[in-house]
This record gives structure tokens, sequence and C-alpha cells, in this order.
């Protein structure tokens, strides 16, 4: 028989022998030089830089003590201090055929046998017989040596770099490889001497490209990160984008303390010029006063989005000043010729939109609706039109169904709505698709609408982000959730709804809208029924309904603003998980007050502190599990069939404690309800200690679940406290 080796089972880990010296570790730099990135594309592309670099180093075996990236519109680059010098040797096994099929009667190896030893390179002789639950088995056993780093890098280095992607790439020579712009070069270095790989028909090497201008785009050697950053700065450009951002926040505090103007400050906007500029330099420049007539939106905007320029204020009135701040890619001598030219562009597109602004209100915004006839909302759920008078009816029934008989609010939510849509087909909404609601509002009030009128067309497409400010008026929160709610109800009714990370309607940020405008705005309304009827509208507007979502629409919906609720208690209350779902699971069904369930769940968790009530729970979940699983018929409880104190002693504590919990739930005193429960605790412990459930005789058996069958619908009309968690088990 042929002789084997005798093994326990070992894990297939990259082995540490004690006693081994540490590896010695390198510096990794590398630069991707492309042509000028759009600055939309740098963050995004620097997080998916070095993210795919951990998962690349850990996949390959090669330790490491941090990696960062830095980037401008030239290039794109990965510092990965401390990558080991070689990858960690790893020890590989594989479990065969059992002993009894690889060897014959004579011992000798069969077909088996040598089929696996030779599939994994090794002799028979080579293979370990193992003891496994399964009997024993033959194993091969093979350790692997830990490459040179170099080399794992040469073979990996170029995946990192192709595998990025942009929302946008092109080819341009004849590798056919997509990136979003021509790369230029690549620097590669580890521990200072080049790594010789090769990407999109370019090999790398230890030269880069400083700036255009202030470097007259020479090529310079670096051999690190330090000579790397110092060499590219004498070269004009800062590649560390958050040295860029410092000084352009100084430059600009340096201005504004000049000359006494107040920055309207804008994280975005700060963002572009930090990712637009290799070697930032802020000036002030000015427009006509003549221009201030047109509203500070519009010219903000205009500023921003055409120019990416800083709007000021004036810091004792407040209004907009006739004055930006332009952060240039360059440092030239005289910066009057920077300002000269940005002031004669930026009048060009403060006339453009002078214009517009003039013309649009030639044209009332109820003339202006009856254009949304020929505008799409989508192929599938019709025009504008259809849009904006499905809005128009529910933001009336939730104003009739917040407040019944507040004929001014209705009327005012009517009004709103009725032009909510119409400033799409404006010229200023058609050049700014962001200040849509905003010009609506404008123009009303230029048509003689009433302020609050105005306010809510304003306010329609408030909050714009996940934190973002609500609508300020209460018919503003009403059009706002009228709106996202038609949106949802509509999409859901043709069958398009978001899965994983696809929303391409953004209707989860519409779901997070409605569950902050309801909960923040402490706004006392059935959401439940507010859904029937938007799926109601929607239905009777003849669209062709998805299969399967007819009936399962309103499930379906409220489920999607619940994963919503969800996330919100979750961040902004800090609530258990359980405790959210004990509240959340039963309320499909009845009416859907958010700011009610919230509260509810708040309260719940502060009682799940309490020191008895852990033990409470289990009991409970007893009596649940007892009920729910048991075969039995329900009738109400048999006082002449207690045959233990116990059980009486629990039948009476529920009768005298259920008043008051429907009672303080009713008036939404959840504290006062919750002590009810609790205070069932004793009872409930003397009965399991003192009473067999499942007793021999099956009339007491149904009349003791009957009992309990009392005490879980008394606690489930709170919560469904079975999902709660006991805290520790």
């Amino acid at each position: 028989m042929a002789t084997l080796k005798k093994a326990g089972r070992r894990s297939a880990r990259p082995r540490k022998g004690s006693g081994t010296p540490t590896p010695t570790v390198a510096e990794l730099l590398l630069e991707i030089g492309v042509e000028e990135l759009p600055y939309q594309f740098i963050i995004p592309a620097l997080a998916s830089l070095k993210e795919s670099a951990e998962r690349l180093l850990n996949s390959q075996r090669l330790t490491f003590q941090s990696i960062r990236t830095m980037g401008t519109p030239r290039r794109l680059t990965i510092v990965v201090d401390g990558l080991a010098a070689r990858q960690a040797s790893m020890t590989k096994e594989a479990m065969g055929p059992s002993k009894a099929v690889a060897f014959d009667q004579t011992g000798q190896p069969t077909r088996a046998a040598l089929g696996f030893a030779a599939g994994h390179g090794v002799s028979v002789q080579e293979l370990q017989v193992r003891q496994t639950p399964k009997g024993e088995y033959l194993f091969v056993v093979k350790r692997e040596e830990g490459r040179p780093a170099v080399n794992v890098l040469i073979d990996t280095l170029p995946q990192l770099v192709l595998g990025l992607a942009f929302p946008k790439a092109m080819k341009w020579n004849e590798t056919g490889v997509r990136f979003a712009r021509p790369i230029r070069w690549i620097v590669s270095l580890l521990g200072g001497s080049v790594i010789s790989i090769e990407a999109a028909g370019i090999k790398a090497s230890n030269q880069t490209k400083g700036h255009r201008v202030l470097g007259a785009g020479k090529w310079v050697s670096v051999r690190d990160t330090a000579s790397y950053i110092s060499t590219l700065e004498r070269q004009g450009v800062i590649v560390d984008p958050q040295r860029r951002r410092k000084l352009i926040e100084e430059q600009i505090a340096a201005i504004c303390h000049k000359t006494g103007f107040q920055l309207n400050e804008d994280e975005a906007l700060l963002d572009q010029a930090v990712y637009s500029t290799e070697q930032p330099i802020s000036v002030i420049g000015s427009f006509k006063d003549a221009y201030l007539e047109v509203p500070s939106e519009i010219l903000i905007t205009s500023m921003k989005e055409h120019q990416g320029f800083f709007s000021l204020r004036d810091k004792k009135s407040g209004r907009l000043a006739p004055h930006f701040i332009a952060v240039a890619n360059n440092e030239p001598k005289n910066m009057s010729l920077i300002r000269t030219g940005n002031e004669r562009v930026l009048a060009a597109r403060l006339a453009d939109a002078k214009f517009f602004f003039d013309e649009d209100r030639k044209v009332k915004l109820e003339e202006r609706g009856k254009k949304l006839t020929g505008v799409t909302f989508h192929h599938k759920l019709g025009t504008m039109a259809q849009k904006q008078e499905r809005v128009k009816k529910l933001a009336g029934f939730m104003a009739g169904h917040l407040y019944p008989g507040q004929d001014e609010l209705r009327q005012v939510c009517d009004r709103a709505a009725s032009l909510s849509k119409a400033d799409l087909v404006t010229g200023i909404v058609g050049e700014f698709p962001e200040l849509q609601g905003i010009m609506g509002g404008e123009y009303a009030l230029h048509d003689g609408e009433s302020t609050d009128v105005a306010q809510a067309i304003r306010d329609q497409y408030l909050p714009k982000a996940i934190e973002g400010e609500l609508p300020r008026t209460l018919a503003g929160q009403i059009l706002s959730l009228a709106d996202r709610l038609d949106s949802i109800a509509a999409f859901f009714h043709v069958g398009i709804v978001p899965t994983g990370s696809e929303d391409p309607f953004a209707l989860r940020r519409h779901a997070t809208a409605i569950v902050r405008i309801v909960i923040e705005g402490k706004l006392q309304i059935d959401l439940g029924t507010c859904i029937d009827y938007a799926m109601d509208i929607v239905t009777k507007d003849g669209f062709k309904s998805a299969s399967g979502l007819k009936l399962e629409g309103r499930r379906l919906i409220t489920e999607f603003i619940f994963e919503r609720v969800r996330h919100y208690s979750r961040v902004v209350h800090a609530l258990r998980d359980d405790v959210i779902e004990s509240v959340l699971k039963p309320a499909h069904d009845k009416v859907i007050d958010l700011v009610d369930l919230v509260q509810k769940m708040k309260v719940l968790e502060v009682v799940t502190k309490k020191p008895e009530f852990d033990s409470l729970i289990v009991g409970f979940k007893r009596a649940h599990r007892l009920v729910e699983k048991e075969q039995w018929t329900p009738e109400p409880v048999d006082e002449a069939r207690f045959q233990d104190a116990a059980e009486s002693a629990l039948h009476k504590a529920v009768e005298n404690e259920r008043g008051r919990v429907e009672a303080s739930v009713k008036a939404g005193e959840y504290s006062q309800a919750l002590d009810a429960l609790v205070g069932l605790k004793p009872a409930v412990d003397a009965f399991f200690e003192a009473v067999m459930v499942n007793a021999d005789d099956k009339a007491i058996r149904s009349n003791r679940l009957s009992l309990l069958k009392e005490v879980d619908e008394l606690f489930m009309s709170f919560a469904d406290f079975s999902q709660i968690v006991v805290q520790g088990r």
C-alpha cells in the first residue's frame, strides 16, 4: 500500500511563522495622467480608485499600512504606504476521494487517487489521509510561496487603471480602451523604482507633467511621494485637493474681509473650484447694478451654473451685491485680464437671463399652463397637464382631510396646484431647470396671485435633498406631499418600482421627503387613506396597470414608505430595529399616522430599558407562541372552568387593565398604556408558574388558551411585542 502522510485538519490561510523577520515595506505611488477631466468625475473616481486598490491588495495578500488619494483635473493619484515587499505565503488544501475509494483491497492506489494527485501536480505519496465526519478522506496540501510585490503589481496595476468606470467614457487610440479622457502618461513607482507596467498603450515611468501654463507642460522626474508633491508644486500644481480647498477658502475670506461683502456659501460650488484647478487663484469682479432688478435666484444660478462663480451679499442689508468671486486655474502677473474677461462673459449671461425673465412675465402662468398638454411626464403616464390635475385633486383631498372645514386652506392648495407646473414651459426654467417652482412662485406674485399661493408653488419641490430645507407653509407642505405621493402611486401603478440600487425617478427620495414633511411638520394625517386616494386618481386617468400590482398597490406603497420610516427612525432618533418593527408591522391595516407611530416607538424604547420589561416579554412571547401554534377553537373565557387561583387572577388583571390600555392608546398617552401592560407581569408570571396550559382535559386546555389569547390581544393592541428582542439573548 502506498505510504501516505497522516495529518490533522489545517485551515487554508497565510502562514505566520513565529520568529519570521518582519517583511520589508515600501511606498507605492501610482499617477494616471489625463487630459482635463470634468470636475464632477474626480471625487467618485478617487473614491473608486482607493476602494479598488484596497480590494486588489487584499486579494493578492499584500499587506499595507494606509492608502490615500490625490487628484487634479489632469491626474488621479494613489499612494500606498507601508506596502509589503512580498505576498504572504499561503497553504492551500483540497479534499479528494475517500480512502476506501482511493485504494483497492491490496492497498494500491486506484485511478481515483492517481487522478486526484495528478490534478494537483503531486505524487500519491504526498497525499494526506484525514479523519472527517464522513470517514477517512484524501487531502492534498500545498504551500504557495509569496511572490515579490513588484511581480504581483506588474500583473495587477493595469487592471486597477483600466477598471475605473465613469458616467461617460471615450476611446482615443487603437487599444480600444475606454476612459473619461485620454490617458497621456502613467507614473508607477515602488520604493523609488519604476514598475514596468503598460495600460492603454502607455508605458509607466517616473515622469510626470506640471501645470500647462505655470509649468510650461514640462516633463519632470519624481522618485517618491514627497518629491512628487514638491516637484509638482514647483511646476505650478498643488496636487492635494485638501490643500487647494484650504487655499481657496483663505483667498475668498481675504477678499470678503477687504471688501466687506459676505459669501453665499455653496459646498458644491467649492468642490467645483477645487477640482477644476491645479493652482487656484481667486479674483473679485463686478456686474451692472441694473441686473439686480432680476430675482437674486436667477442671478446666483446663472453665475454658478454658467461660470462657476461665487455670489456675494451686502453684510448690512443681506441683499445680493453686484459682485462675484471667480477661481481661476492660473497665477498671472496681471489679474485684471482675468477679471475683465470674466466680467465680459458674465455680462452676456446675465443679459440673456434678464431677457428670459422679461419675456416670461409677458404671459401669465395660467395661460402657460395650457401648453403642459404638450409636455410628457412619462410615456406610460401621459402629460404634465395630467400630472398637474392629479396633484390638484390630491392636494385638495389632503387639505380637507387634515383640516376639515378650513375652506381657505383648501382654496390656496387648489389654486397653487393648478399653477404648480406652469413654469416648466418658461424661458428661465428651460435655461435653469433647478429654478422650477422658485420661478413659478415669482411669476405667480407678478400675476397678482396671493402670497400664500406663490409660496406654496415655490416650496413644492422642497426638500430638494435628504437633509434639505422643508416647505415653509402648510399649503407648501401639502402641495409637496401631493406631488410626491402622486409620483410614487403613478410609477407603482405602471410597474416602475425601485429595485436594489436602481431608482431612476428618485422615488426613494420622494418617500423620504414625505416622511420628513409629515413627521417634522407634525401633520396628523392618515397616509393610508391618502395612498388609496392617489391610486384611485391614477387609475381613473386610464393608465394600464402592471400585472399583479393593482391589488397589491396599497401594501407595496405603504411598505415602500415604511422603509424610509425605518431609516429615519434609526438615523434621527437612534431607535432599535426591533422596536421600530414592533410598531410598524401591525400598522399596515390601520390608520397610518407617522407622527403617532414614531411617538409610540420612542415611548416603547424607553420602557424596554426598565429592568422588569425583559422578563415580561419572555412571558408574553410564551403566551404568543402557544396561541399561535396550538390547534384550538377560540371561545370567550369561561371563569367556571378555572382550576387555579392564578387563572382567575390573570383574567381579572387583564379585565382591569384593558380599559386603561385602550383609553390611554386612544388619547395618545402611550407611557400610561405601557405602564398598564408592565403591571400585568406578576399575574403572567404567576400563571405560568402555577398552571400547565396543555391540560389533559380539552375544555380546560381550550379555556386556558383563550385566556392567553386575551393577554396576547391586549399587548398586540399597542404593538407587535413578538418582534422585541430580549436584550442579551
